[in-house]
């Protein structure tokens, strides 16, 4: 069973890892062409993520909640990304 140390380590160690990806393509790769807002919109959107599912897994007892709720929260953070990138629904602020 992990302690809850290591679950919020997990938490806010996962959108870092995450956001080393892109990092790593703009080194490497040309047709990788992310800007510091880019950076920065993906770091919000993130850890706002890592720290809403941490706040939830602090407060709320109930295990099936829990992941509910978690799941919500990771829906919601895909939509967002997935506007910003391509803009499927169409918002002011879509994608290309």
């Amino acid at each position: 069973m992990m302690t809850q140390k290591q679950k919020t380590t997990f938490i806010y160690a996962a959108p870092a890892v995450l956001l080393c990806i892109p990092l790593i393509g703009n080194v490497v790769s040309k047709e990788f062409d992310w800007s510091a807002s880019d950076f920065g919109i993906a770091a919000v959107l993130l850890f706002g993520t890592a720290f809403l599912i941490d706040l939830i897994q602090r407060i709320v007892k109930n295990k099936t909640y829990k992941i509910l709720i978690s799941a919500a929260i990771v829906l919601l953070l895909i939509l967002t990304w997935v506007e910003l990138a391509v803009g499927l629904f169409g918002t002011p602020f879509a994608g290309n």
